[in-house]
This record gives C-alpha cells, sequence and structure tokens, in this order.
C-alpha cells in the first residue's frame, strides 16, 4: 500500500477527545499517530460521522485541531488537520469555566426550587 501522506507521522498514543457534530457531542479516543498535517485516531467502537469535518482536543499535547475527515474504517479515522488550526497551544480554561458556570445556574436552580423559592 503506498503512503499518499505528505509528512511522516509519529506513532504515539494519546488520550484525545474528539467533538464531532454541531451538537457538539464529544467523544473520547486514542490518537495512534501523528504529524504536523494530520493523525489516525480510534475510537472505542465503530462510528457513524455526521459530516466531514471534527474538532481532536489532545491534552497531553495541549493542543486542539479543527481536522477535515479523509477516511474512516470500523473505529479508525484518518484526518488532516486543517489549516485554520491554532498552531500556538490552546488551553480548555475557557471551556471548563464557561461548562462550571452552567453547572453552578443548574445546581442554584435546584437548590432555589428545593427550597421553595420559586
Amino acid at each position: 500500500m503506498r503512503d499518499r501522506r505528505e509528512s511522516a507521522r509519529d506513532k504515539v498514543m494519546y488520550g484525545g477527545v474528539a467533538e464531532i457534530g454541531d451538537r457538539g457531542a464529544t467523544r473520547e479516543c486514542i490518537v495512534r499517530n501523528i504529524s504536523d498535517r494530520g493523525a489516525t485516531i480510534e475510537f472505542s467502537d465503530n462510528l457513524q460521522l455526521p459530516n466531514e469535518q471534527l474538532s481532536l482536543r489532545i491534552a497531553r499535547k495541549g493542543r486542539s485541531f479543527l481536522a477535515k475527515v479523509v477516511w474512516w474504517r470500523d473505529n479508525f479515522v484518518g484526518v488532516a488537520f486543517r489549516a485554520e488550526s491554532p498552531a500556538e497551544p490552546v488551553s480548555d480554561l475557557e471551556e471548563r469555566l464557561r461548562r462550571s458556570e452552567i453547572k453552578k445556574r443548574q445546581l442554584q436552580r435546584q437548590i432555589d426550587e428545593l427550597l421553595g423559592e420559586r
């Protein structure tokens, strides 16, 4: 099989999180190999991809990538990183803070309901 990649990939085993679809659904995955231009990722089970784009966050590298799905077979997916992917490490602190604020509001509503203040 001929390798059509423009750059060599390093074999790795990084944990990752893929955000798939417009609703922001996330799935944990394992990055099996990676280069500056793309990666092969593995999911725990077969996956139907709703579109040809996903966002891949690799905590160990401290990076997030916007990626185009090039191929998928069973639970393996080959992606090419888009040019608009951030080149610098990205902190997920803003996203975690946003989720924390949402959770805080939900919990406050539940407390108010339990105390009969609503």
